[in-house]
């Protein structure tokens, strides 16, 4: 092929029909040609490139029909302008295609979840001292990387989007993702999973070698797009859901009694109402409250010591102290005496099967595992005739306590370790019920009425 490319005249409709029959080019960039075939029943359009990556020969791509009756955009047919646009996107894929590959093998989202995955895994084992899944793998392997069946668990399909590369992942990629994902599913799941998703494609994001990432400058901003665009309104749903769980000083009372009902007849020793009762007076979450110590229980001081929660990007590694009353302190002394400051304050016994049996017997006692409050909690709520209020519901209603007492927002936002955005996003109605009530202390008479009590200002002063 000549050095020097000839141009032909393709521009128009009427340009092309003038045109021999053959191949004619156009120049795209300095190493790229738009061309176009005239044949016996029309034109079509077609792109060719050099490759760098395999001895600088060209590439060859068919692009489209070329609309050869008028340079207006017809159906299945393009004008040179929509060729040329066309081409340049084709020839922009096969390059970072071909630079990618010649890079080395090129990470997917698969390959980027899968790392997150590890990350988490051994992040739950240094915390429990075991090898557990953290949640964040069930939910990724369910709904991006599938699963294969194993005994009851059923097969589930791979998302598209777990093969798609890294460095030519789209916004319109994690977007269509996300409208995917099971109409069934609720919002906070919903919200956690999209979390968990999008700490993968950040954290891969500085493993990319530099040249991977002059191919896609725009990851970041895809990512953080893709996922804080509101393609359905979860706002209500959200709401709703914590109406239904905002529960009286009355009705907490009657948990905590029902509570110790349970423990009692189901042989917790306390371990179970001791959990509760810190759950209900720190508003604090189950996952925090299983990671405290003795040492944070504070007798002399009135407080429990609550440490962070792991939400969010760092900053949450301390811990907050939360005044509680003598009742609850009371309670909780039985959980600490003769006990280490560094033990975990909330344990339970740990049952095992008798070797050539079938009873269980306590083996020894161990720290409350992720799910291990559920089937109790159960008792509780049915016991006390409250059969939807979830755990979540003592955090619930401490929060929006703190509100209807007064507290500034940032001081509630700091006791129950979260944002003030936070607050005001899900307890909003709460905030205003409180501030009006303040706003009436500084009410007082003004308008002059005649045969009333009402005494004009300016005398009364």
């Amino acid at each position: 092929m000549s050095k020097a490319l000839i141009e032909s005249q393709v521009t128009t409709a009427k340009a092309r029909s003038k045109l021999e029959a053959g191949v004619h080019w156009r120049r795209i960039d300095a190493e790229a040609h738009l061309g176009y075939r005239k044949g016996k029943r029309g034109g079509i359009w077609l792109v060719r490139w050099r490759n760098h990556y395999d001895g600088a020969s060209y590439k060859q791509s068919p692009v489209g029909t070329a609309n050869d009756v008028n340079d207006k955009p017809a159906a299945g047919m393009l004008t040179f302008q929509q060729a040329s646009k066309t081409a340049g996107e084709v020839v922009a894929r096969a390059r970072a295609e071909a630079a990618a590959q010649a890079a080395g093998p090129a990470p997917t989202v698969r390959s980027a979840v899968e790392a997150y995955i590890k990350e988490r895994d051994d992040r739950e084992k240094r915390r429990t001292g075991r090898d557990v899944r953290s949640d964040a793998a069930n939910k990724l392997r369910r709904h991006v990387l599938g699963q294969d069946k194993r005994g009851t668990r059923r097969a589930i399909e791979a998302a598209p989007l777990a093969a798609v590369y890294l460095h030519a992942l789209k916004e319109d990629d994690l977007l269509t993702w996300r409208e995917r994902l099971p109409k069934e599913l609720k919002v906070t799941t919903k919200q956690r999973l999209i979390g968990d998703l999008k700490a993968a494609l950040n954290a891969s994001w500085p493993r990319l070698s530099a040249k991977r990432k002059k191919l896609n400058p725009t990851f970041l901003t895809d990512v953080k797009t893709a996922f804080k665009a509101e393609r359905i309104d979860d706002d209500d749903e959200t709401s709703v859901a914590r109406d239904n769980q905002i529960l009286t000083d009355q009705q907490i009372s009657e948990l905590l009694q029902k509570a110790l009902e349970v423990d009692r007849e189901q042989g917790y020793d306390g371990d179970l109402y001791h959990i509760v009762v810190c759950l209900a007076a720190t508003g604090a979450r189950y996952a925090q409250v299983r990671r405290m110590r003795v040492g944070d229980l504070q007798v002399s001081e009135r407080r429990l010591m609550v440490p962070g929660s792991y939400k969010g990007r760092g900053g949450n590694g301390g811990s907050v102290p939360v005044p509680v009353g003598d009742d609850v302190i009371e309670t909780l002394l039985p959980a600490i005496v003769g006990r280490p400051s560094d033990a975990t304050l909330f344990e339970r016994w740990i049952h095992e099967q008798e070797s050539n049996g079938i009873k269980w017997k306590r083996s020894k006692r161990g720290p409350w595992k992720t799910a291990e409050l559920t089937r109790p909690w159960h008792a509780i709520r049915e016991r006390a005739a409250m059969p939807h209020v979830i755990p979540y519901a003592l955090r619930h209603s401490s929060i929006v306590r703190g509100l209807r007492k007064g507290l500034p927002i940032q001081h509630v936002a700091k006791l129950h370790n979260t944002s003030v955005n936070m607050i005001e996003r899900h307890y909003a109605k709460y905030i205003a019920t409180a501030l009006e009530e303040l706003a009436r202390a500084i009410v007082v008479p003004l308008v002059r009425r005649s045969g009333g009590n009402v005494v004009p200002m300016e005398k009364r002063a």
